[in-house]
Order: structure tokens, then sequence, then C-alpha cells
């Protein structure tokens, strides 16, 4: 019995024994390592490196200064005629709306989950009507106002936001040329790599010998 009972506990240990080593070796083990988490809302986060550019600068200004100019406008009670008000009004509302939702797609890099649009070309209208209707609206609202401090107001903070957007158009219109030239300068470089290529193909002496 005596001879049994060691036997049992030598079979217990090499079982225990050949437990632990296939419990080591087996790819289904559980792991401690730890588990990296996301920060933010769904991997959502702000790039400051955006922000501290000259593009994500002129943003927000651009958006600062419409909002003002919209508020400064919108201060006005009285006008006569009210054509030159109104488009004011609309301008630099759709500015500050479709600037700071630009603002807010670059800045927490939403634009790369959107990738179908190009977004230079988006910003590079936005800027460049943006440019042109402010500067119109500026100057008819500089004719027709009545000297009041909301008008002029409203009328220097258009042209300030003009020039910002002249700005901030040709930094964008540099952006998107810049971009367009570098599919051209990749196919030109894997055309010329190719070609080097095929040249050290041909000038390998046991090719040409097979060849022949």
């Amino acid at each position: 019995m005596r001879g049994t009972g060691e036997d049992a506990d030598g079979f217990d240990g090499a079982a225990s024994s050949t437990s632990m080593i296939v419990g080591a070796s087996s790819p289904y083990q559980s792991t401690t390592e730890p588990v990296m988490q996301r920060h933010g809302l769904g991997g959502i986060r702000c790039d400051s490196d955006y922000l501290r550019s000259h593009l994500g600068i002129l943003k927000v200004i651009e958006v600062v200064l419409a909002l003002i100019a919209f508020i400064c406008i919108e201060t006005i009670m009285q006008c006569s005629p009210c054509e030159g008000l109104y488009f004011f009004e609309f301008v630099s509302c759709s500015a500050c709306v479709v600037t700071g939702a630009l603002l807010i797609i670059f800045s927490l890099n939403l634009h790369t989950r959107m990738s179908q649009i190009n977004w230079n070309l988006t910003d590079l209208v936005n800027t460049g009507l943006s440019t042109l209707f402010f500067f119109i609206a500026s100057i008819v609202l500089a004719a027709v106002n009545h000297k009041t401090g909301a008008e002029i107001a409203a009328a220097i903070f258009g042209f300030l936001a003009t020039v910002v957007y002249a700005a901030n158009t040709y930094l964008a219109v540099n952006k998107w040329r810049m971009n367009n030239r570098q599919p051209n300068t990749r196919q030109t470089s894997d055309y010329i790599r190719a070609r080097t290529e095929s040249r050290e193909v041909d000038s390998r002496p046991e090719i040409q010998r097979l060849d022949a």
C-alpha cells in the first residue's frame, strides 16, 4: 500500500509538473500585461501642433474676428437702407460657422477619418470665398453706414478679417499645390527606380551569358 501511495504521489507530482510546463508554453494562457487604453472620446485627441501652426493660428483669428464683426452688426437697431447690413450679417455669420467647423475638424484630426473629401481644396475654397465676400461686405457697409460706433467697428473688423482670410488663402494655395505635386513626384521616382533596376539587371554578365 505504501508503494501504491508513493506511486500515486509521484504520478500527481509528475502530472502537476507537466501541467505547469504545458501551461507555461500554451499560447492560450492568460496574460498579465497591461492593456493600453485610449485616451479621449473614441480616440479623438486635440492636435496641438496644428493649433500652433500658421494655418491653425489664422483659423483661430478668423473665427474671433468674424464673431466680433457679427456681434457688432447685431447691436445695430436701426438701419436705412438695410441691405448692406443684412449682407454683412450673413457673411460674418457664415464665415464664423464654417471656419469654426473646419477649425474643429482639423484640430481634432477628424479629416483623417474622412479621406474621401479633399480637405485642402475645401479649406482653399472657404478661405477664398470668405476673403471676397468679407471685402465686398465691408466696403458696402462702410459706404452706407450712418457713422455709428457699431457700424464703424463692424466695418473695421470686417476689413481685418479680409486681410487674415487673404493670408490664409495664400497659405492654402501653397499647401494645395504642394500636395498635388507629391503624387507626380512619387510616380517619377518610381519610374526612375524601375529604370535603374532594369539597367542593373541588363548589365549583369551572367544574364548576358544566358541570353547568348
